[in-house]
């Protein structure tokens, strides 16, 4: 019988719950699943991937990746990554001005987490009588996303995913027993003045941030920010 492989272990805090989670890297069987789907060019496959991948790493018992905000699952791949591999990777952008490609070194542990601190309140007040109770977007809203082309839509997609509780006059509603036509309705009698209150929720919500500056050719300066899953995942 051939020898088992041990491997090393890493912890990390998972920014949504801060709970601890024990991880070990990814192996060639991982990398094999994120090759795959890089060649598939398929956001939504992307993520499954990505969401296999980690779900395989994890080594503590009780965290499942479907339960992840959004930003948990990109926090912890890009750690998950810079342990696995190598935590400095290189990147090449085309610049659109003067169409000329530039190379980057990218420090994955320089890779910020912004708002990460943030207490918003995630009770909207809507009046004397009705509060909303909002959550942070799960990764499932991910694979919804393919299928939005207008913004708008996107939003009210957004707002019908965190929306998870009414309180009003003291009786709760969950909204995952309403229906969809239901819940579009409630959505679309808010007033301007909770929809705002809601914009601003999603504004405070922690996302992954990586801002690269140059100076191109032209003498013209560039700022590039990677702040999705699919910027980061081509880290890979």
């Amino acid at each position: 019988m051939l020898p088992k492989i041990s491997h090393p272990t890493f912890s990390l805090i998972l920014p949504s719950t801060k709970q601890e989670v024990i991880f070990r890297p990814f192996l060639v069987k991982e990398e094999k699943i994120l090759l795959i789907s890089q060649q598939a060019q398929d956001p939504a496959e992307t993520i499954r991937s990505i969401k296999q991948v980690v779900q395989n790493c994890i080594l503590s018992d009780g965290i499942f990746v479907n339960d992840f905000a959004t930003f948990d699952l990109e926090y912890f791949f890009i750690k998950l990554r810079s342990k696995s591999v190598n935590n400095v990777v290189k990147l090449s952008f085309k610049d659109n001005d003067d169409n000329k490609i530039y190379d980057f070194e990218v420090d994955l542990e320089e890779i910020k987490l912004v708002n990460q601190n943030s207490n918003y309140d995630t009770e909207i007040v809507i009046d004397q009588d009705t509060n909303l109770k909002l959550r942070y977007p799960k990764i499932d809203l991910m694979e919804q996303m393919k299928s939005i082309e207008n913004p708008n839509d996107f939003a009210f997609l957004l707002l019908k995913h965190c929306m998870y509780e009414i309180n009003h006059k003291n009786q709760i509603f969950k909204t995952s027993e309403y229906s969809a036509e239901q819940i579009d309705d409630f959505v679309n009698n808010l007033d301007l003045k909770t929809y705002q209150k809601i914009q601003d929720f999603f504004e405070s919500i922690p996302r992954l941030e990586y801002v690269i500056n140059y100076t191109n050719s032209n003498n013209k300066e560039v700022k590039i920010v990677l702040n999705n899953l699919n910027d980061f995942f081509t880290l890979g």
